[in-house]
């Protein structure tokens, strides 16, 4: 049986208390957000403010203290080893992936105090403090999640936005003329979408107040886009059949024009559709090649 939120703020409340290295628990992420619907995929997202890191990473039993685990993922460690270098200073921080076989998951950070000072979730994100031994954290405020909120555009990052959706078009559909497949899923994938992906957190903003996250990646597009909208991101995806690609893209292409013309009517921005007439007209040459 899947363990409750109070049963694992009271087991890491437990382990802090009982270890003298552990001065101080906090809590970040979607849990500490009061604005994000909790369910039982949420991470636990803790932070250990500690003396020291070394014991605890050299010491890897000391994580058993948490439950029975499935599957351990040391972020910090696998960063350098993929990136075949020191870039993470184990000395300041560590990270831990855990999943359990009740089906909790928690991501842990050991860091120092110093480190915890500099720490972004301390300053002004969505935080909950579970234990401070020496009152060595600044006070945390209750949030109401508004800082996970998608920023304003100005004029030139609107155009900006504009301009670079549909000039990465053009290379898409140049891989998919060559056959190219995987390079031209990768290219849709990074660029196409990316900048799809900001004109839909503007839009969602605009009729939000830009007052709520959209989450990472579009979590909640299917809560904030009216159905008919997101109905049309749904058709953004396909699979390997290039006519179920040129589909998707042409579907992509419709809503951008739909959702930048409505972010540029509700700022005053000029929507440039010269810009969307053009490449249209030269993806529809390629997909009739």
């Amino acid at each position: 049986m899947m363990r409750t939120e109070q049963e694992m703020f009271d087991l890491f409340i437990k382990i802090a208390k009982e270890d003298e290295r552990i001065r101080a628990v906090y809590m970040h992420g979607s849990r500490a957000n009061p604005s994000i619907e909790k369910d039982n995929y949420s991470d636990y997202d803790i932070v250990f403010v500690v003396t020291e890191t070394g014991s605890f990473i050299n010491d890897r039993d000391w994580i058993n203290n948490f439950g029975d685990i499935t599957y351990v993922f040391e972020g910090h460690r696998n960063e350098n080893k993929w990136n075949m270098k020191e870039i993470n200073d184990f000395s300041r921080r560590y990270v831990w992936g855990m999943l359990f076989k009740d089906g909790n998951r928690v991501d842990l950070i050991i860091e120092i105090e110093e480190e915890a000072m500099n720490h972004r979730h301390i300053k002004g994100k969505p935080t909950v403090l579970l234990l401070d031994k020496d009152g060595c954290l600044p006070e945390i405020h209750p949030s109401n999640g508004e800082v996970y909120s998608a920023e304003k555009p100005n004029v030139d990052k609107y155009t900006a936005c504009c301009t670079a959706f549909w000039w990465f078009l053009n290379d898409v559909a140049k891989a998919i003329a060559r056959d190219q497949l995987p390079y031209a899923k990768e290219l849709f994938s990074v660029f196409t979408r990316y900048t799809l992906n900001h004109m839909i957190d503007w839009h969602i903003g605009v009729q939000t107040h830009f007052l709520i996250s959209t989450g990472k990646n579009g979590q909640y597009y299917k809560k904030y886009l009216p159905a008919e909208l997101y109905d049309l991101y749904i058709k953004t995806y396909s699979d390997g059949n290039y006519i179920n690609f040129w589909n998707a893209i042409f579907s992509t292409c419709d809503l951008f024009s739909k959702t930048a013309s409505y972010v540029g009517d509700y700022f005053g921005f000029s929507y440039n559709i010269q810009e969307e007439n053009d490449m249209m007209d030269y993806l529809m040459k390629i997909r009739l090649k």
